[in-house]
């Protein structure tokens, strides 16, 4: 397996703005969210990237793009057909290979050398099958995303065989089919937003979509849990954190963490800490009055 494509999609109508605002990189550069998340992708050795967006959002993406314009392609979702169909719209791109998938509302911070996608690339192509990124995450934020169920791989740390996909489970369903030993308490393998996927998937999506007629959405996770039971599909539990930037203070915490896991880290620490303490200072002068 040689992972050569991504796509990207952004074409979700409330949130389709999110990308194109701007975030400082790790090197303190400013630039829009979807110029990181291409760089990002770039990173993992891809060559050509698809976005999908809405038609009249394709002249705004491609000047946040810059100077990545040009190792881009774009493909139009005409109407909200959901998140599965979203991805469908490029099948045409990605034909009968292998493609990396990330979403445009997540931005990754790795906690190594190589970045999130890169780790994901270098599983599916040493394991030659589809491989989601996921993250072990607290069972009150599982409204906000699908989980996956499965056992670890044999002498893995971080890698899982996906048994069941479901998404935005209840406390009560992750509890009763998505536990994974090692896990701690209350803990389950939420999705990371990032994949690399086989042909499979656009075939199993070609048939939802030819199912639901344009009459209903598309959803990913009943695709990726057909996939589960149909060959080989591993999740791996990234050396990385994903920040959600279209959720309450989303874009304050993952510029937090892009800053300071950057060059400018002990500065912005510096100023973080000023920031605590003057308010400190502020509530007891306010206990004094």
């Amino acid at each position: 397996m040689k992972v050569r494509r991504a796509v990207i999609t952004a074409a979700a109508r409330n949130q389709r703005a999110i990308p194109l605002q701007m975030m400082f990189d790790r090197d303190g550069r400013q630039k829009p969210v979807i110029n990181i998340i291409v760089e990002e992708t770039l990173s993992a050795g891809v060559e050509d990237i698809g976005i999908v967006v809405c038609p009249e959002d394709e002249a705004a993406y491609k000047e946040a793009a810059g100077e990545h314009a040009g190792r881009l392609s774009f493909f139009h979702q005409c109407e909200p057909l959901g998140y599965g169909h979203a991805v469908y719209c490029a099948r045409e791109f990605t034909g009968d290979e292998p493609f990396l998938h990330l979403i445009s509302d997540h931005v990754y911070v790795s906690s190594g050398d190589a970045g999130c996608a890169r780790q994901l690339v270098e599983v599916a192509e040493g394991r030659s099958c589809s491989v989601s990124g996921v993250q072990a995450t607290r069972e009150n934020l599982l409204p906000y995303f699908g989980a996956v169920g499965g056992r670890r791989v044999p002498g893995t740390k971080d890698l899982y065989q996906i048994e069941q996909v479901v998404e935005k489970p209840t406390p009560t369903e992750a509890e009763q089919t998505l536990a994974v030993p090692g896990l701690r308490a209350g803990h389950y393998l939420c999705f990371f937003g990032m994949h690399v996927l086989s042909p499979t998937v656009m075939e199993i999506l070609g048939r939802h979509v030819e199912a639901g007629k344009g009459e209903r959405p598309v959803l990913l996770s009943p695709v990726l849990d057909e996939l589960a039971r149909r060959e080989q599909y591993l999740a791996l539990e990234a050396k990385g954190r994903r920040y959600p930037v279209d959720v309450r203070y989303g874009l304050l915490y993952a510029q937090l963490a892009m800053a300071l896991s950057g060059r400018d880290r002990e500065e912005v620490l510096a100023g973080v800490c000023e920031l605590l303490a003057q308010r400190e200072l502020a509530g007891a002068g306010e206990g004094r009055k």
